[in-house]
C-alpha cells in the first residue's frame, strides 16, 4: 500500500511540474512577443499567391534608407520576381526566395527557421485584404511559439487572390497549427529551394524566353 501511494504521490508531483515548466514557457514566450511587438520590423515576409504583393514589396524596398531583409515565400517564378525589383530600382542584396510551401501553414513552417537564422523578431506579413484573417491567424499561432511578433500590410488587389482557402481548410490548419507550435520547439524543416535574387539569371531566361502575369506589365522581357 505504502508503494501504491508513493508512486501516487510521485505522479502528482511530476504533473505539478510539468504544469509549472509550461506555465513558465508560457509567460516567458508572452515576454518575448510583448519585446518583439515594440521593436522596428526587421524583416518582411511576403505570401505567394498575388503578384501585386510583390510589385507592392519592390516599390517600397526601392525606399528603404536601411537594407531590410525580404523573403518571398511561394511566390512568381523566380525571373519575374527579379524583374520587378529591379524595376522600381529596389536593392536585390537582402531579398530571398523560398519555393518549398505549397499551401498558406507551409508558408510559414518553412520561413520561421529561415527568420529565426536571421535573428528576426518583428515581421511584417505582406498578404491581401481577403487572405488577412486566415494568414495573420496562422502566423500568430506559429510566429508566436518562437516568439516572434507579426504584423500584416495589406495590399489592394485586382480580382481574386490565388491561394483562397474553404472556412473547413482554415480551421483544420488552425489545429495544425497548434499542434506544430509544440513540434517546432524540437523539429526546423528545412527548405533546400531557397535562391538568393542576385543569384537568379536572368540572361539564362531570355534566352529561352519567358512570360510574367500581365498585371506586372513585363510579359515582353
Amino acid at each position: 500500500m505504502s508503494r501504491i501511494r508513493s508512486s501516487q504521490r510521485y505522479f502528482r508531483y511530476a504533473c505539478l511540474g510539468l504544469l509549472l515548466a509550461g506555465v513558465i514557457v508560457i509567460l516567458a514566450t508572452f515576454s518575448s512577443l510583448w519585446r518583439s511587438s515594440k521593436a522596428p520590423t526587421d524583416a518582411y515576409l511576403v505570401l505567394g499567391g498575388s503578384i501585386r504583393r510583390e510589385m507592392h514589396m519592390a516599390q517600397l524596398a526601392s525606399s528603404f534608407d536601411t537594407p531590410t531583409p525580404i523573403l518571398v515565400s511561394a511566390g512568381s517564378v523566380d525571373h519575374c520576381i527579379r524583374l520587378l525589383f529591379e524595376q522600381p530600382g529596389a536593392p536585390l542584396e537582402n531579398v530571398w526566395l523560398e519555393n518549398c510551401a505549397e499551401s498558406t501553414f507551409g508558408n510559414f513552417v518553412y520561413s520561421v527557421p529561415l527568420l529565426e537564422r536571421w535573428g528576426v523578431r518583428h515581421v511584417t506579413l505582406v498578404t491581401s485584404g481577403s487572405h488577412t484573417r486566415r494568414a495573420l491567424t496562422l502566423a500568430r499561432i506559429l510566429f508566436g511559439a518562437r516568439g516572434i511578433w507579426v504584423e500584416p500590410l495589406i495590399v489592394d488587389e485586382t480580382g481574386i487572390p490565388g491561394n483562397q482557402e474553404t472556412a473547413l481548410k482554415t480551421t483544420l490548419d488552425i489545429g495544425r497549427s497548434l499542434l506544430w507550435a509544440i513540434v517546432a520547439q524540437f523539429h526546423k524543416p528545412t527548405c533546400h529551394r531557397v535562391v538568393e535574387l542576385t543569384a537568379v539569371n536572368l540572361e539564362q531566361w531570355r534566352q529561352r524566353g519567358f512570360k510574367c502575369e500581365h498585371q506586372a506589365g513585363i510579359e515582353g522581357s
